[in-house]
């Protein structure tokens, strides 16, 4: 991008470089795992630090497919940005959209036509749904990056069984309890499980019309096998647990098309109303505001170090970037991955700051895979150990519960599975954000509305 002297600024004392403080000024852009953590370990060093983030929560991703599947509330899995940085008065937290980097004046580009300069930037900017090619996919088939996402599904998910309790069609009922599910991944396999549960353990007694229980659910791989990041026994034992659930998998079937009638793969067509994308992301488009080389994904192509090619005073971290990990393979987009990228850019910011400007590679140590797929299943992969079933499955929640944050959002999620592990109910089954003719929209033709109003 090419600087303006006309373009406004939120301060001019910003654009200039010369923070009120005379501190090296660092902005980061996305208060994700890896943006909260390089905040975090900069704590205590001679900096102002200026997060942005379109977003005024920060978001724990894991665990969003439970408030997709009505298994937990928005509240127990995301907290507000300023409440987590409450404690820190050097850092000041923007609601923005950035828009562009502009890499010679050094300055973040965001929406309204204002900027904000920076001394260093790190972009953890995260990732966005991928269809590959077809994105008019998107209105039928759902993606799951956000709390907006996840109440979405969810209402479609609680709205597919209200309406089908009073549709008298058996083809559109049909369709109505017929859940798909495109991709087998960890998001995939358990958002197939959750909902195999919901429909046969916990909605079973509440209506009167249909059997929930009979509801399909169909997952969708185009590859060879479930959790293909996992190890054989393991991904053998995933399939096997989701089809002892009901879970119908379908692999080696890549889906050639989705509509608002249903979805079709290995040339056959499958009735469904509700859908849901789980295969795959792209990141978001730091490479484009950079104009540096990314993959096929838009993930930049960083620098050992995790620096931009020809740019050392911009960082990326996250599922924004692609980096070869100690095996060869791309570094994962997960966590606890983006969280030792977090912690690695803090520490080179600061040794810069104490003069020692010598490169320092990231090295990124795997702490393991874990999958949940139903109650008391899961399955873990440690490398050094694997684990399934009900000690997996407690293994799981705890180290879920260990990395919430704050003492009342853990005991809460914890209550919560305890429920759900003892009584098989999920108190988050609220139909939210819809218009009031949701329902009615669908309402089959041979029926006529009890209530005029």
């Amino acid at each position: 991008m090419t600087s303006s002297s006309d373009d406004p600024v939120l301060d001019q004392s910003l654009l200039d470089g010369n923070r009120p403080t005379g501190r090296h000024h660092i902005v980061i852009v996305g208060a994700g795992f890896g943006g909260l953590e390089a905040v975090h370990r900069l704590a205590g060093a001679p900096v102002d630090i200026t997060l942005i983030d379109q977003r005024n929560h920060h978001l724990f991703q894991p665990l969003l497919y439970q408030v997709a599947t009505a298994s937990l509330a928005t509240s127990e899995i995301a907290w507000p940005i300023r409440y987590l940085l409450r404690g820190r008065p050097e850092v000041e937290t923007l609601l923005a959209t950035v828009l562009g980097v502009d890499t010679d004046a050094r300055r973040v580009m965001l929406d309204g036509g204002e900027a904000v300069s920076y001394d260093t930037l790190v972009l953890a900017t995260g990732a966005r749904h991928a269809y590959f090619g077809h994105d008019e996919w998107e209105p039928f088939a759902l993606g799951l990056k956000t709390l907006e996402d996840a109440t979405t599904i969810r209402r479609r998910i609680l709205l597919a069984f209200e309406r089908a309790e009073r549709e008298t069609d058996p083809r559109r009922q049909a369709a109505l309890l017929t859940f798909v599910i495109i991709g087998a991944g960890p998001t995939g396999v358990e958002l197939a499980g959750t909902i195999a549960e919901l429909a046969r353990d916990t909605l079973a007694p509440d209506f009167r019309n249909i059997d929930t229980r009979k509801a399909r659910i169909v997952l969708i791989e185009a590859g060879s096998r479930v959790l293909a990041g996992y190890p054989d026994d393991l991904s053998a034992y995933a399939q096997h647990s989701l089809e002892s659930l009901g879970v119908e998998v379908e692999l080696d079937q890549p889906v050639t098309d989705c509509t608002a009638e249903g979805v079709v793969y290995g040339g056959r067509s499958l009735a469904a109303k509700t859908i849901i994308w789980a295969a795959g992301v792209q990141a978001s488009p730091a490479a484009e505001w950079l104009g540096a080389p990314a993959d096929r994904a838009g993930r930049l192509l960083v620098l050992p170090d995790l620096t931009i090619p020809g740019h050392p005073d911009v960082f990326a971290i996250g599922d924004t970037v692609t980096i070869p990990g100690p095996d060869g393979k791309p570094v994962p987009g997960i966590a606890p991955a983006a969280k030792q990228q977090g912690r690695h850019v803090a520490e080179s910011i600061k040794a810069r700051l104490r003069g020692d400007a010598a490169v320092r590679p990231f090295r990124y140590h795997h702490d393991g895979s874990l999958a949940q797929i139903g109650k008391r299943r899961a399955v873990i992969d440690f490398g050094w150990i694997k684990l399934r079933g009900s000690l997996a499955w407690w293994i799981w929640g705890i180290a879920h519960i260990y990395f919430l944050i704050g003492v009342r959002n853990r005991l809460s999620v914890a209550l919560s599975w305890l429920w759900i592990y003892a009584r098989n109910q999920r108190s988050a089954r609220l139909i939210t954000q819809g218009q009031k003719d949701n329902i009615v929209a669908e309402r089959p033709t041979n029926s006529s509305p009890t209530n005029p109003h």
